[in-house]
């Protein structure tokens, strides 16, 4: 029996589905974006995710249907569900990853952690907000916004101007969302796969390390955690995989906040970044499990291959030339390094890869991860 899996998303999520598809003898197929994309080994189609004719003509080719993102228009999702062609996750789903204001009421109604947070459509509205918590707190747009884009520290109602701006120009009105600033002391991530029978699995929580908004450094198992904490993150993540019937990898990004809380920060209904260290580091993938997952196969054992392992990204790249120019250098010093680069040209704060080192000691994996990574020319600047 052939298994045919399709990608909507032609990004390195998707293009680091393929080995584990190979593996798996599944038939990988991809709706990228555009010719060239990191996903083009697997790109057997090219068009606008936004088209219904586009994505239904595609969705004919395969079993199942999955993303690399999750930027599909809910109604096109849910012609395709109504279209017979299954879907995962599944539009009831994505919709809580694709707006945040639905998502923090959901998680509210659940009786999930999450920062104190308001819909705001007006500056008086943020105003009130503001001085209810100190003068300060995070604005961030429903819709669109990721690695850092869309989200901004307030500290004037003046600073949001713009944004409502855009709202009314829009024409179909609008709100912000609003939250508090969370004292934190650092940021985690757990990720779970669910698949449609109610199997689940976690992988051990992680503690991420951002820079200027984006992702920088993962470390996996989280350093200093105890068995509350893993426990605790463990169960908010089943509790929103199995009450939002999300199928597939959910990657809940959470705050360890001072005075020993966890709050949710954002989800993801794919494979995430703060996962991508299980390629190396776990017995099961997060993209194989993925995979698994939305097939509704049996998932995979997720338990740790070394005491530790440190995700580096490669932000930027090189100032002249190409990532693969550094391999003689980067690959000789640190043998013990695994690079995945994404094909994409060099940009300043793009991710154009990631670097995984495995070992027993964590200041050892991530010395050499780092050494690696900046040897790629990423910026590992504060």
């Amino acid at each position: 029996m052939s298994l045919r899996v399709g990608v909507i998303g032609g990004g390195q999520l998707a293009r680091m589905m393929v080995p584990a598809a190979v593996n798996l003898g599944i038939d990988l197929r991809v709706l990228a974006e555009a010719e060239g994309s990191p996903a083009q080994l697997a790109a057997t189609a090219v068009g606008d995710y936004r088209d219904l004719a586009t994505v239904l003509e595609f969705a004919k080719t395969v079993d199942v249907i999955t993303f690399d993102h999750e930027h599909v228009p809910e109604e096109i999702l849910r012609e395709l569900v109504s279209a017979g062609h299954p879907v995962h996750p599944g539009p009831d789903a994505l919709r809580f990853a694709q707006d945040k204001l639905a998502m923090r009421r959901r998680l509210s109604e659940l009786g999930v952690p999450v920062p104190d947070w308001a819909e705001v459509r007006s500056e008086d509205e943020l105003a009130a907000f503001l001085d209810d918590h100190d003068g300060q707190a995070v604005l961030k747009t429903a819709r669109g916004g990721y690695d850092g884009k869309g989200v901004r520290l307030i500290r004037d109602v003046g600073e949001s101007t713009a944004w409502f701006r855009i709202l009314d120009e829009d024409g179909r009105g609008g709100s912000l969302l609003v939250e508090e600033l969370v004292d934190f002391r650092r940021e985690l991530a757990q990720l779970v796969a669910r698949r449609p029978s109610g199997e689940t699995r976690l992988w051990p929580v992680v503690e991420t390390v951002q820079r200027h908004g984006v992702c920088s450094e993962v470390f996996a198992p989280a350093p200093g955690t105890t068995s509350r904490l893993v426990d605790l993150a463990g169960s908010i993540a089943v509790t929103i995989a199995e009450s939002l019937d999300v199928t597939g990898v959910l990657a809940v990004e959470l705050f360890e906040t001072t005075d020993d809380r966890l709050l949710v920060n954002e989800l993801a209904m794919r494979p995430h970044n703060s996962g991508h260290w299980s390629i190396e580091g776990s017995v099961t993938s997060q993209f194989e499990q993925h995979l698994r997952a939305v097939l509704d196969l049996p998932l995979g054992d997720t338990a740790t291959r070394s005491p530790w392992t440190v995700m580096v990204n490669v932000l930027g790249g090189p100032a002249a030339g190409d990532l693969t120019d550094a391999y003689p250098k980067a690959l000789a010093d640190q043998p013990n390094v695994k690079v995945h680069n994404y094909g994409k040209e060099p940009r300043p704060g793009r991710k154009i890869g990631h670097v995984t080192a495995t070992g027993d000691e964590l200041d050892e994996a991530a010395f050499e991860a780092r050494s690696v990574a900046a040897l790629l020319g990423a910026d590992l600047a504060g």
